[in-house]
């Protein structure tokens, strides 16, 4: 027998967004109830269980910014790992007692607007399902794994698995043959965990990573308790322009104004920092110069040749030429990922000069040969930003799927709702910040205009809101603006939706979150400009 709860919120996804709006909302009086597909709490940090997951930004940037959380909580790294991090998402947990108004092990499969009772009706993979006035999208950009058409993937015997679908209780690479598809963050991570231990490691690269140094280090109770007298200041200069990371401000000039002698003393000082300091860290016109942007590639890449012994791998892993600007995909964070390639039991695969021709029962076969493997990790993303909607049966006010309005492109007004779906809000969502902008500030700040939306909603007597297409049209024209103006146009990268076949090669995340949160900020101010209410 099937049964339907009715709420005045319902908010899916349980990362820091959505664990966030459950807190606020529920202070504020309202009916609400957070859905949650896992059976755990963290969103990514909960799916994401493959060797050697870890946070690329370091603390206490990564967390909130409430004493009640971090008064009582020490981490034991500046990057803390993913173990670590689910325990910190129990301890908010525990401390907000947030719980009882959480359902985990509640995947969405459906979502349809009601257009004559102004509501969503939400379908569950059992016999549950939902109903609520306003719908709260947390599913952030990093939701919906993507696995590309690999000729006879079916076909291998071995254990195959994606890293954002680990088994939850993991298992052993300890003397296996190991293939991994995919140099991104993932790829990088599982590499530097499997090269201790695996009998061999083979990495199979279509394009390479721009891996800074992270610098990582244990963190003391004592050094903790010290810096704490002054959380307070850091948080609110954290969660305020300029940036949304404290500790990483940027040079204001350009890489050009400077000496050689002055550009390398602070390329040096940046890099010594470690985590993103180099990649956001140094010049105003790094990402928005070619030249000035070569100068950051061409230090990244004498650094990283440096670590390698074997010459002929440097045109492969750091090449002369940039295959795409710096920093205009995201940098993934290593300890030591270059030399790994110094050990014999590591090898690399160039699927540029060797295309990738199938998947056999016993290994992969590439314009290089075979190799034999006994795991198979595909650490080839996802389908970001706009995955975790699409791959839904998301239905708006006249029965089109948001796959359909979305066809040729995202169109969203200021990355918070989309025109035709309406009383539906996404936090973290594309046309954000999202990418750019660090995950638990987002959940404050921009929550917080979510909170705000919706006391204006509730105090005006409205039950619907619904937002212009024109809007919408200017807003995605705005972040093309941002394509042409910075260089991240210039890259195929995921932040352009370049990954996944057939879809619209647009950027999907605003590259300054400062400009994002001035633009929330104006349309409040201007009575939600771009909204209609009825």
């Amino acid at each position: 027998m099937s049964t339907s709860q009715s709420f005045e919120i319902v908010i899916v996804g349980a990362g820091f967004n959505g664990l966030y709006q459950l807190k606020r909302l529920r202070e504020a009086g309202w009916s609400v109830r957070l859905v949650e597909a896992g059976s755990g709490l963290g969103g990514v940090w909960h799916n994401n269980r493959y060797p050697g997951a870890r946070v690329d930004c370091h603390v206490p940037n990564y967390e909130y910014s409430m004493p009640e959380i971090w008064e009582d909580w020490n981490w034991s790294e500046r990057f803390p790992g993913r173990e670590e991090l689910v325990a910190y998402f129990d301890h908010v947990d525990s401390v907000w007692d947030l719980s009882p108004d959480i359902d985990l092990n509640t995947r969405i499969t459906s979502a349809h607007f009601d257009d004559d009772a102004h509501r969503w009706r939400l379908g569950v993979d059992d016999d549950r399902s939902y109903d609520c006035q306003w719908l709260l999208m947390c599913t952030g950009f990093g939701s919906a794994p993507y696995v590309p058409d690999l000729p006879g993937l079916d076909n291998f015997a071995g254990v195959t698995h994606h890293t954002a679908q680990w088994p939850l209780d993991g298992f052993p690479l300890d003397g296996k043959r190991v293939a991994i598809i995919g140099t991104g963050a993932s790829g990088v991570q599982v590499a530097q965990e499997a090269a201790a231990v695996a009998d061999h490691l083979t990495l199979f690269q279509r394009s390479p990573v721009y891996a800074l140094p992270m610098e990582q280090r244990a963190l003391t109770i004592d050094e903790q308790a010290k810096n704490k007298t002054d959380y307070p200041e850091i948080f609110r200069t954290r969660n305020a322009p300029p940036g949304s990371f404290h500790d990483m401000e940027r040079v204001n000039l350009s890489a050009l104004e400077v000496t050689e002698e002055q550009r390398l003393e602070i390329f040096e000082d940046r890099w010594a920092r470690g985590g993103f300091h180099f990649w956001v860290g140094t010049f105003k016109d790094t990402l928005s110069d070619l030249e000035s942007n070569r100068l950051s590639y061409d230090f990244w890449r004498d650094k990283t040749r440096q670590r390698l012994k074997d010459p002929s791998l440097h045109e492969v892993l750091a090449p002369t030429e940039p295959p795409y600007p710096f920093g205009t995909k995201r940098p993934s964070l290593e300890q030591d990922f270059y030399d790994i390639f110094n050990q014999a039991n590591v090898s690399l695969v160039d699927l540029i000069q060797n295309p990738l021709i199938e998947i056999t029962e016993t290994g992969v076969t590439t314009g290089a040969g075979h190799v034999e493997a006994d795991v198979l990790v595909l650490a080839t993303g996802f389908d970001a930003n706009t995955g975790g909607f699409t791959r839904l049966d998301f239905r708006g006010a006249d029965g089109r799927t948001i796959g359909e309005a979305w066809a040729d492109g995202v169109d969203t007004h200021i990355g918070i709702a989309s025109p035709g779906f309406p009383n539906m809000l996404m936090l973290y969502g594309p046309q954000s910040a999202g990418a750019f902008c660090n995950g638990p500030v987002c959940a404050e700040v921009q929550g917080e205009w979510i909170i705000d939306l919706l006391d204006h909603l509730r105090a005006n007597k409205l039950s619907r809101f619904d937002t212009e297409a024109e809007h919408a049209a200017k807003w995605s024209d705005e972040l093309a603006g941002w394509a042409d103006k910075t260089l991240f146009g210039l890259a195929d990268s995921w932040y352009m939706g370049a990954n996944v076949p057939g879809k619209r090669r647009q950027l999907l995340n605003i590259p300054n979150s400062d400009t994002y949160l001035k633009e929330l900020a104006d349309c409040a101010n201007a009575g939600y400009r771009g909204f209609v209410f009825a």
